[in-house]
């Protein structure tokens, strides 16, 4: 596909792991499955910081790894943000000095202006010089996301963004991120075990377990016809 996200990859070892999907911009793609199921290695292929043995992920007609063509396009090169289940702020900097941190493509006189507006994007314009320890769980978070949009990205990575903060923060931050997601139509990729997450968010559903996809489509066709008892019990819907 010319625009979107498209991942081939597979690989013997460390752990065999094969998983193959395409993401439209705009369009939400959930992966699911229990844990050590490869999710995280996929976002982590597609970031660049895990390297399959075989395959190719392309970003808006840029291929960005060929394992054939011996492409291998380096993670700050690669237009993705990320996401980390936990954050990954550094605690020594401010929220804005974290933002600025993802803006070294801009001249430093304009980088302040530019996290400040990323900052209020996701309604964090109050708490640029508070330190990670002194914001909650839903902070930290959504000054993640906008360290994230700080890289422009192509693609939006989300590895369990949402697992740290209590219901009603997650059901806020959900809402939040249907917000950006038509503000700024991208390919984004959520790894969730929160079936909620999925139901709200997903457009389409990825399956995983022991390394392998075991059903993808449409989130209303998955969940309404889950491909074998496995997946429906993977689901929690059998």
């Amino acid at each position: 596909m010319d625009r979107g996200l498209s991942v081939h990859i597979a690989q013997d070892a460390p752990f065999p792991l094969e998983a193959a999907f395409d993401v439209a911009p705009g369009e939400v793609m959930a992966l699911v499955g229990p844990s050590g199921s490869g999710k995280t290695t996929v976002l982590r292929s597609i970031a660049g910081f895990h390297q399959p043995q075989r395959g190719r992920i392309a970003c808006n007609g840029t291929v960005w790894f060929d394992a054939a063509a011996r492409i291998a396009v380096p993670p700050r090169e690669r237009r993705a943000g990320f996401v980390f289940q936990s954050y990954a702020l550094f605690p020594h900097m401010t929220a804005i000095q974290n933002v600025m941190e993802a803006l070294g493509d801009l001249p430093p006189s304009g980088r302040m202006e530019a996290a400040r507006a990323l900052l209020a994007r996701v309604h964090l314009d109050t708490h640029g010089e508070r330190h990670p320890a002194e914001l909650s769980g839903g902070e930290q978070q959504r000054v993640a996301v906008a360290r994230a949009l700080a890289r422009r990205p192509d693609v939006l990575l989300m590895d369990e963004p949402f697992s740290a903060v209590d219901r009603m923060t997650r059901r806020k931050l959900r809402q939040e991120l249907e917000e950006l997601r038509r503000e700024l139509p991208m390919p984004i990729v959520l790894v969730t075990h929160d079936l909620d997450d999925v139901r709200r968010l997903a457009d389409r559903l990825c399956v995983m377990h022991r390394g392998q996809v075991l059903q993808r489509g449409t989130t209303q066709d998955v969940l309404a016809r889950p491909a074998s008892a496995t997946v429906a019990e993977l689901l929690d819907i059998g």
